[in-house]
């Protein structure tokens, strides 16, 4: 498990693990001691290397659980030097099997997921999935041309996210060029972090656009040498008037963990007055269908499918759900991989995005599953029935709303809702608990008793009249220092 940051040691303990055959388990330093517990027990973690700021949340997470008790942690200091006595990783504990005889196909990495069940999935990447992913973007060309050896990729993302830890670091080895990573996105110093770094591409979500041109002009925005940005979930009205101030194209793109490549919105007409991604016919083979995976007409809303081109429909994805082989059959049933996110296509194969059919949140570029914040809120003394929905940000794109039933006896207040949010704080990252909080006296329900989100507000109504804003509350947690 790697619980460093972002830093370039993530990466050099990475290729040093790879030349091992290990695989690495990429942490969310922002998690808390019960998500940290679930990734190390569920991956059956062998070794963890972490800065010293993780190592107490590590090692409460490993004495939660008996099978963790003995794990070894290995705490990097300031310089990211290990410690001079360097555990060891005891291969009792290994899960590995027999080598793999293509060496294309071996494990490398687990990313995790935020599920619609509540538990993340471990998403199993090789060596190939990492190798495409880069060999794809560098191949693409139109408005997201690398030049060989020539250029700066700037990339704000996570390393426990596929976009900057698999696909920019595969990419600029591909095409001999530079990483550039900062510890996270920092809208005040951007511009000049763009303009000191020598920057000529840059990697994006949908709060930095708005967040970049809220700031008043200044001499770094002008001096920049960014020819292209990558990225997602730009606000259509926004997507022209910041390219033509700032002078370059933000190319916008659907990707996700388990197919490793993006599709990407790189060819002119971009159409970028719409939420467009990319268009057929493209390398990966694309579907739109509705409920029973039958091909919707053009225009209409259905459920994007996406496999590879050739007679292995899944070379280049990932390698499955580790330890759920249902779960992957589910996500791969007839042949095509099923995203969950609901799109749409035109009579010229534009597609454009529309929703996630999943029950989650998008916040920040944060896959916040709804099961697991309302797996928290239920077992509160306070809370009778929940449900955790999606709800828009101006900055974040969505934040997360809790829509509580209070149990009998408890005040449906401002201090009760702020209590609830406390709660969820201490035991998720801060990012997943609500930002807004709403009581109800009943939810809709089915028949069967289930909650009927789509019905938590009528026609027209706004789901914020009489919800507490306890936004102010999620705040990120102080850990390292700017890198």
């Amino acid at each position: 498990a790697l619980g460093v940051g972002n830093h370039p040691r993530h990466f050099f303990h990475f290729l040093a693990l790879n030349s091992l055959g290990a695989a690495i388990v990429p942490l969310n330093p922002d998690h808390r001691s019960a998500e940290l517990q679930y990734a190390l027990g569920h991956a059956r973690v062998s070794l963890a290397v972490c800065h010293g700021e993780l190592v107490n949340a590590l090692s409460e997470a490993a004495a939660r659980d008996p099978a963790l008790s003995a794990l070894p942690i290995a705490a990097l200091d300031g310089e990211g030097n290990a410690p001079p006595s360097f555990p060891a990783a005891p291969r009792a504990n290994s899960p590995a099997g027999p080598p793999v005889a293509d060496p294309l196909r071996g494990e490398v990495a687990i990313l995790y997921t935020s599920g619609t069940t509540g538990r993340p999935k471990g998403c199993v990447l090789t060596n190939e999935y990492v190798l495409g992913a880069g060999a794809w973007y560098v191949g693409l060309g139109g408005h997201l041309r690398l030049e060989q050896g020539c250029d700066r990729l700037l990339n704000p993302l996570p390393v426990f996210h596929m976009n900057c830890s698999m696909v920019a670091f595969s990419a600029v080895i591909h095409s001999e060029n530079c990483l550039v990573l900062p510890d996270r996105f920092h809208a005040q110093t951007w511009w000049e972090d763009c303009v000191r770094s020598g920057a000529t591409a840059i990697h994006y979500l949908g709060i930095m656009p708005p967040a970049l041109f809220k700031q008043a002009p200044g001499e770094w925005e002008k001096r920049h040498r960014i020819r292209f940005a990558l990225g997602a979930g730009c606000d259509p009205t926004l997507h022209g008037p910041f390219e033509q101030r700032f002078g370059f194209p933000l190319v916008e793109v659907w990707g996700m963990t388990e197919t490793g490549r993006f599709i990407p919105n790189h060819l002119d007409p971009r159409h970028t007055d719409t939420r467009a991604f990319g268009r057929t016919p493209l390398p990966l083979q694309a579907r739109v269908v509705d409920e029973n995976d039958v091909d919707v007409a053009d225009g209409a809303v259905g459920e994007l499918l996406v496999r590879a081109e050739g007679a292995d429909p899944r070379q280049g994805f990932f390698s499955g759900y580790l330890y759920d082989e249902a779960a992957t059959a589910q996500a791969w049933r007839g042949g095509w991989f099923h995203t969950g996110d609901v799109v749409k296509r035109d009579a010229q194969g534009v597609l454009y995005f529309v929703d996630r059919k999943k029950d989650m949140v998008r916040r920040s570029g944060e896959n916040i599953s709804s099961a697991e914040v309302e797996a928290v809120l239920a077992v509160h003394p306070a809370v009778q029935r929940v449900a955790v929905v999606p709800v828009p940000d101006a900055l974040r794109d969505e934040e997360v709303m809790a829509v509580i039933v209070p149990a009998a006896g408890q005040a449906a207040d401002e201090a009760t809702a702020h209590a609830l949010v406390q709660c969820c704080l201490g035991q998720l990252a801060y990012y997943k608990a609500p930002g807004w909080v709403l009581f109800s006296e009943a939810l809709p329900v089915t028949p069967t008793n289930k909650i009927q989100k789509s019905k938590l507000f009528g026609d027209g109504q706004s789901p914020f009249v009489g919800a507490f804003d306890c936004r102010a509350l999620k705040k990120r947690p102080t850990t390292q220092g700017r890198a």
